[in-house]
């Protein structure tokens, strides 16, 4: 039976293979050189028109490439076979559950969790900004733009709302939503890091003043404000 603690392992991504597919893709990613029907059906021990549906149907799923082998014999060449360079991934991945591992550790033994995800979240965001060039002034339009996209691209699906001076981004989707759940004065505040991590790095007008979690079932929402520019220059 199952350990039930064990199902937050993420979901597997790519496509499924059964036993026999699974087999027949081992048998190409290991050959070194194209492989034919009959060499391959003996490999795995199938029927050749067996091992053949297997064979299209990792073509189809694009894990395998079908070739015409070069002869000069008459008749009709054969079909040869070879793995693609993605393959896919061997194992099961649980990147969850690590992250669960690590906050859950976080939260429990740390004097100040809150103080140590915000600033783990803060180096994180400076390392992922794209910061400006020399002597540009980045302003809190272009800020704003360039955190949303940074946002949408962890996944977060920011809409950035803008009302006279007030700023915010809505975010419609955590995606550490599991993790966040059970430990949100970490994962929540590593997300604010994030953020004041970004528009620091940027120079930005703007600082990130706090972030309200699932303020809806779907729905977080970031509050900017104006703050001073950083001297980059005599920056530590």
């Amino acid at each position: 039976m199952a350990n039930a603690k064990l199902t937050r392992a993420d979901p597997p991504e790519g496509p499924t293979l059964g036993d026999s597919r699974a087999r027949v893709l081992r048998v190409l990613q290991t050959a070194g050189a194209p492989l034919g029907v009959d060499a391959i059906a003996t490999s795995v021990g199938l029927h050749p028109n067996t091992a053949r549906f297997h064979l299209d149907g990792l073509v189809e799923q694009g894990l395998a490439e079908r070739s015409s082998e070069n002869r000069d014999a008459p008749g009709r060449p054969r079909a040869l076979y070879a793995a693609t360079a993605e393959g896919i991934p061997s194992g099961r991945r649980s990147y969850r559950l690590l992250a669960q591992i690590l906050t859950s550790y976080l939260g429990s033994t740390s004097r100040h969790p809150e103080k140590a995800a915000l600033k783990a979240g803060e180096e994180w965001g400076r390392y992922l900004a794209n910061g400006p060039e020399p002597f540009h002034r980045v302003d809190a339009a272009a800020a704003t733009r360039q955190l949303t996209t940074a946002l949408d691209d962890i996944g977060f699906a920011p809409e950035p709302v803008t009302a006279g001076r007030k700023r915010q981004i809505l975010l419609h989707h955590c995606p550490f939503r599991e993790v966040a759940d059970a430990h949100p004065e970490v994962v929540c505040t590593v997300h604010l890091g994030l953020m004041r991590g970004i528009l620091a790095e940027l120079d930005a007008p703007l600082d990130a003043a706090r972030l309200d979690p699932f303020v809806e079932p779907q729905l977080c929402i970031a509050h900017l404000a104006s703050r001073a520019r950083e001297d980059r220059r005599t920056r530590a």
